[in-house]
C-alpha cells in the first residue's frame, strides 16, 4: 500500500505517509502550558502508527493564541511541558512537528487587543482588530523566531508555519483581509512579505537539515479572495524556505465551501504540487484506505492527513495494516491484538 510506504524529506524519514494534522484541543491551561491530556492524546496516535504528528496550533505570543486554552511557546515553562510529549511519541516511532501560529483577528483569548493587517473584524460578533504597525510586525517576526528556537531545543523533527485558515499570516496573504497601502499590502509579493520575513527569521535558528512546512489556504471561496492560481505565486516566493506545503482551504472569511465531500481539498493540493514542485500534504474528510491509495497512487499528493478520523480511531494505521494483511512493525506491547486474524 502506498499509504504505508516510507517518505523522506531532508533528514526526516517517516515510517508511512499518514499524517495527523494540527487540531486544536483547547485543553491547555490559561498559561499555555500542555497538560497530561496532551501526553495521552499524542502518544495514542504515535502508538497507533501515525507517520507524522503535527502538534496543534501553538501561539508565539499571548495575543497569538486562538483561545485561552490553546498551547503557547513564548516561554521556557511551556517548552519544558512539551518536551516529554515529543520524546515519548518519537520513542514510539512517530516523527513530531510543531505548528507555530499567530491568531491575528481570530484571537479569542483574554488579551487587551487583537491584531490584523487591516482593521476589519472577522464577523459581526468579533472585535475590531488593531491594524498592525511595522513595530508590531517586527515583534511578531521575533516571536516566531524565538518559538522556533525553543522548538529546536525541545527536539521536534519538523516545524510548520501556520499561514492558513484566516489567522494572521493568512490574513496578510488574502486580499479580502489585507487592505494595506504600504509595502505589506497590494501586490501578491507585498502581501507575502510578512510570511517571508517569518520564514527567514525561523531559518536563522532552525536546523538546516530539518524540514520546514508551511500550511496554506489555497481557496477563500469568495470571488475577490485567494484562489489556487495566486497561491501558486505565493508558493514560488516562499519555495526557498519551504520543504512541504500543507494544503487546506477556507477560514479567512466565514464563507463555507460550496460542497463538502471526502477529499474536497485534494484538487487544490494536486494543483499546488504540480505548480510549485514542492511535496504536499492533503487533507479534508478523508477516512478510507482506498481514498488514500487513490490520492497517493495517482501522484496527487505526497502525504495524506486524517483529522477527524484519527480522533475517532487513533489506531487507523495499525487497523488498516491488519485489515489488508500487511506485515507491519507492530508495537511489541500491542502485537498480539493486531496480529490476530479474528
Amino acid at each position: 500500500m502506498y499509504g504505508l510506504t516510507p517518505f523522506t524529506i531532508k533528514n526526516m524519514t517517516l515510517r508511512n505517509r499518514i499524517v495527523m494534522p494540527p487540531m486544536c484541543m483547547y485543553s491547555a491551561g490559561t498559561d499555555g502550558v500542555a497538560k497530561a491530556f496532551h501526553f495521552s492524546h499524542y502518544i495514542a496516535r504515535a502508538v497507533g502508527g501515525v507517520g507524522l504528528i503535527i502538534m496543534e496550533a501553538t501561539g508565539v505570543l499571548p495575543c497569538g493564541r486562538i483561545s485561552d486554552h490553546c498551547l503557547g511557546l513564548w516561554n521556557d515553562e511551556q517548552a519544558e511541558a512539551l518536551a516529554p510529549i515529543v520524546r515519548a511519541c518519537q520513542e514510539q516511532g512517530a516523527k513530531m512537528a510543531l505548528q507555530l501560529n499567530h491568531a491575528g483577528r481570530k484571537c479569542e483569548a483574554s488579551v487587551p487587543a487583537v491584531y490584523a493587517p487591516s482593521a476589519i473584524p472577522f464577523d459581526e460578533g468579533s472585535p475590531l482588530p488593531h491594524e498592525m504597525t511595522e513595530a508590531d510586525m517586527r515583534e511578531t517576526v521575533a516571536a516566531f523566531r524565538s518559538a522556533a528556537e525553543r522548538a529546536s531545543r525541545i527536539g521536534f523533527d519538523a516545524i510548520e508555519i501556520h499561514a492558513a485558515h484566516g489567522y494572521l499570516l493568512s490574513e496578510f496573504l488574502s486580499p479580502l483581509t489585507n487592505r494595506r497601502a504600504d509595502g505589506y499590502g497590494g501586490s501578491t509579493e507585498n502581501r507575502c512579505r510578512l510570511l517571508l520575513e517569518v520564514l527567514q527569521a525561523v531559518h536563522e535558528v532552525w536546523p538546516a537539515e530539518k524540514p520546514v512546512l508551511v500550511r496554506v489556504s489555497a481557496e477563500d471561496y469568495e470571488p475577490e479572495g485567494m484562489h489556487p492560481e495566486e497561491m501558486a505565486r505565493v508558493a514560488a516566493l516562499i519555495r526557498p524556505y519551504a520543504d512541504i506545503l500543507d494544503v487546506s482551504t477556507g477560514g479567512v472569511v466565514p464563507t463555507p465551501p460550496a460542497a463538502l465531500y471526502a477529499g474536497y481539498q485534494v484538487k487544490a493540493a494536486e494543483f499546488l504540487r504540480q505548480a510549485s514542485g514542492l511535496p504536499v500534504i492533503t487533507v479534508g474528510l478523508i477516512t478510507d484506505p482506498h481514498q488514500v491509495e487513490e490520492i497517493l497512487g495517482n501522484g496527487r499528493a505526497d502525504l495524506v492527513a486524517l483529522g477527524r478520523e484519527l480522533l475517532r480511531n487513533p489506531y487507523w494505521v495499525l487497523n488498516t495494516a491488519r485489515d489488508y494483511r500487511i506485515d507491519y512493525d507492530w508495537p511489541a506491547a500491542y502485537a498480539r491484538g493486531f496480529k490476530a486474524r479474528r
